[in-house]
């Protein structure tokens, strides 16, 4: 296992609950989310500017859309559209109405153009009573035949697109299953990476060029880069305990951004870690991310 070199500071953000990170290539800006601060995040490293936008309820994950200047959210109970230049909210549909301890979480575009995305019980049993969702591009929502979760995370997709990776956190394994991207049908649910002996528990994910799968080590101060046999191919350190999710983007898509969190912090903890909550990033020599796929596109 290659360990390289750690990851440092970008955005000072004191976040509760960053999440969600994501590179858009043509505005060449990183995008992120403030889960617990119902705040949409937006930096672009060529002139430094950072700008946010308040959400009326908690923004766990969204995705770019075929129009630049409109993003699909996934808010905590619903799906919605965000249009930047007007700033307002218009709601899709609602999730799992009939569960009022569960939120949505993890999610991303499959290479089709599709939302697909998980929920979390925030109930503190941790019952899997959550699942695997996917919004198609014509606005019908329909529920995966995967196994119920805990916590969804991981979402993220081979760079054909006919693998997708997913995990439930609790669990420290993430799984992946066949994914047909023409029909949306899945098949051969299988593990692909034990990290029960690990330290962090798995967060988000994302794929690079080489379908090498990079994931966050929440409370494990680290990301892995996990190759196409699930083995741990490299290990970048991260200066706080909680990374949550990450991308690779940048101009040249060479840059490592983590994104992290202050959640469940003592006093002590944020004295020992006062970025916690904050954006990393790393440059890459060796690796180039991918484009992110768009909603629609």
């Amino acid at each position: 296992m290659l360990t390289a070199a750690t990851a440092s500071l970008l955005i000072d953000g004191k976040h509760l609950l960053g999440e969600g990170v994501l590179w858009c290539a043509r505005s060449q800006c990183l995008l992120w989310t403030d889960i617990l601060g119902a705040t949409l995040w937006r930096h672009r490293p060529a002139s430094g500017e950072t700008e946010s936008w308040p959400m009326p309820e908690p923004l766990a994950t969204f995705a770019l859309t075929a129009d630049d200047d409109k993003l699909l959210l996934g808010l905590a109970s619903q799906l919605a559209w965000f249009n930047f230049s007007t700033k307002t909210v218009t709601p899709i549909c609602k999730v799992e109405v009939d569960l009022p301890h569960t939120r949505i979480n993890d999610g991303r575009c499959d290479r089709a153009g599709r939302f697909v995305f998980g929920t979390k019980n925030d109930a503190p049993d941790l019952a899997r009573c959550c699942s695997f969702y996917r919004l198609n591009t014509d606005l019908t929502l329909e529920r995966l035949a995967l196994p119920a979760v805990a916590i969804s995370n991981s979402i993220c997709f081979s760079p054909d697109g006919r693998t997708m990776y997913y995990c439930d956190s609790p669990a420290k394994t993430i799984h992946c299953c066949d994914y047909d991207t023409a029909s949306g049908s899945i098949a051969n649910p299988r593990l692909f990476a034990d990290l029960q002996q690990q330290t962090g528990v798995p967060d988000g994910s994302t794929v690079d060029s080489q379908g090498y799968l990079w994931n966050a080590q929440w409370g494990g101060y680290r990301v892995l880069r996990l190759a196409p046999d699930g083995s741990i191919d490299r290990m970048i350190k991260v200066p706080v305990a909680q990374p949550s999710c990450v991308a690779l983007g940048g101009a040249d898509l060479d840059t490592l951004y983590v994104t992290s969190a202050r959640e469940s912090l003592t006093a002590a903890d944020l004295l020992a870690e006062p970025a916690a909550g904050g954006v990393f990033q790393l440059r890459l020599e060796d690796i180039r991310g991918l484009p992110e796929a768009r909603f629609g596109a």
